[in-house]
């Protein structure tokens, strides 16, 4: 099979049209179509199923299409090994983790890494779901959570805790618990769609000294739009530390109460566990973790 017929098929795979794969690779439509079809005839078989919405692997499709997402994943990762036997880190990385601590923290520290590597191309990846690092979906990940996948290095970078905070405006209108029991009759704001959570046990708000089954007035999958909620007057919620910083209209409550803790892992792969710009954002986000107060 002709490597360059095979990159084509994968680009198209991927892109899920003619065109779009065209847009991609600098080709015409008709192009890309015929070197398609030329790669289903020397085959013998068809790799697509056409429709009006789009292309649709068949069953041969879908097996050619493992076998060049594992062909291209090794070709980067070898060149991603000869670039790191240089002196310098250099190279592409692409780093995920949660929506709010990516949009937050991540953001405001990030510009330090980059200005210390600047042959580092940085790609950062924000979204509430684990990206799959063994099939290079992502290089690296910070998370909140252990791994399950025992193939994969994580290293504990440090904790940070949740409180819980409310507005002054909600505050004067409801008042201010004085105990954990109290939250049994004030307005809460939780974390929805716990399957996605990016945290395990993220609504501890609802049961930690709960005296009776407490309802939230509001659930949503964003912690972000949790600490928008609080803002605007809305009820209570139980936010990491670090989204607090700097913002206006926020004030914690129940201050002595012992909130849980929750780690923060840097992971990533075996394979990658030696390279250069793993090692530089390895030592980077341990020492900026220890720098931050969480």
């Amino acid at each position: 099979m002709d490597w360059d017929k095979l990159r084509i098929f994968h680009t198209v795979a991927t892109a899920g049209s003619f065109t779009h794969a065209g847009e991609t690779l600098g080709l015409s439509q008709s192009a890309v179509s015929r070197q398609i079809r030329t790669l289903e005839d020397s085959l013998q078989t068809s790799l697509f199923n056409r429709h009006a919405r789009g292309l649709i692997l068949t069953d041969e499709g879908e097996t050619l299409f493992e076998t060049t997402k594992d062909v291209l994943s090794k070709i980067q990762m070898t060149e991603q090994n000869i670039m790191d036997g240089r002196e310098c880190p250099r190279g592409n990385l692409k780093i995920t983790t949660t929506n709010s601590f990516g949009s937050t923290w991540m953001m405001h520290n990030i510009k330090k890494f980059i200005d210390q590597y600047p042959e580092i191309n940085v790609q950062m990846i924000i979204a509430d779901k684990n990206l799959n690092l063994l099939t290079r979906q992502a290089d690296v990940a910070i998370r909140f959570h252990p791994t399950e996948q025992l193939d994969l290095i994580q290293i504990k970078i440090g904790t940070f805790q949740h409180h819980l905070y409310a507005s002054p405006a909600y505050l004067n209108k409801y008042g201010r618990p004085q105990k954990i029991e109290d939250l049994d009759h004030h307005r809460l704001i939780t974390y929805g769609e716990l399957p996605s959570s990016p945290i395990h046990n993220i609504n501890w708000i609802l049961k930690l000294g709960a005296t009776e089954k407490r309802t939230p007035i509001l659930q949503i999958n964003s912690i972000n739009g949790a600490l928008q909620a609080i803002k605007s007057g809305l009820g209570i919620a139980a936010i990491p530390d670090y989204l607090v910083q700097g913002s206006m209209n926020v004030v914690r409550v129940l201050e002595d109460v012992e909130c849980p803790q929750f780690p923060a892992y840097i992971v990533y792969t075996q394979e990658l566990r030696k390279t250069r710009r793993i090692g530089a954002f390895r030592e980077f986000i341990t020492k900026e973790f220890k720098n931050s107060i969480f």
